[in-house]
């Protein structure tokens, strides 16, 4: 079923082509780092596999997952993508088991095999804002991590510690950050690094 909101994106799209509106249609282009569902594939493999039928979307209980516009260019125009400061992954895997394709590889809902398999991005604590490396104990990240003392430590006076070959990237951490900006934040072009490895 085509939802108003699809069909407006889609109208003003193709409109945009059709009158000359400067969208490049280069599959060349310098992709936008952004945090994509479980799964995913290479950023290159991606956009290419995917094919825009917002189940993910759909499927997803904490509807995280959103879906890329036009200021992601045409390529990655309506793939499903995360913002972890407004809805964090809760690493349920339903969306990579309803994706037709293998833009998101099936991965089962157990702790260990995502823990192995999932990475989203890498945190990064800032440690120049943090609170609990200023002055102030805070250690709300690492009680927001589903993997403590795994994916995230805290050290002396709860100052956080990510491990970066153990994060997910499902960003728990960063939705929970209490500073503003956030503190520890999910860069994605971590899972890039990964899925060269894969």
């Amino acid at each position: 079923m085509v939802t108003r909101r699809v069909f407006l994106k889609t109208s003003i799209l193709f409109g945009s082509i059709a009158l000359g509106g400067g969208i490049s249609l280069a599959t060349g282009r310098k992709e936008i780092p952004v945090v994509r569902p479980p799964g995913a594939k290479r950023e290159r493999d991606f956009y290419k596999s995917c094919i825009r039928c917002f189940q993910c979307g759909s499927i997803c209980p904490n509807t995280a997952i959103r879906f890329m516009g036009l200021e992601g260019g045409v390529s990655n125009l309506f793939t499903p993508y995360i913002v972890p400061r407004d809805q964090a992954c809760i690493l349920c895997m339903k969306c990579t088991h309803v994706c037709p394709t293998d833009a998101l590889e099936k991965i089962p809902d157990d702790k260990e095999v995502i823990l192995e398999r999932v990475k989203m991005g890498v945190a990064r604590v800032d440690t120049s804002i943090c609170f609990s490396y200023n002055g102030r104990t805070c250690g709300v990240c690492y009680y927001a991590c589903p993997y403590p003392d795994v994916a995230l430590s805290l050290l002396v006076f709860a100052r956080p510690v990510v491990h970066y070959d153990k994060c997910v990237g499902c960003g728990a951490c960063e939705r929970a950050c209490i500073h503003i900006p956030q503190a520890i934040r999910v860069y994605p072009e971590e899972r890039e690094k990964h899925a060269k490895k894969n």
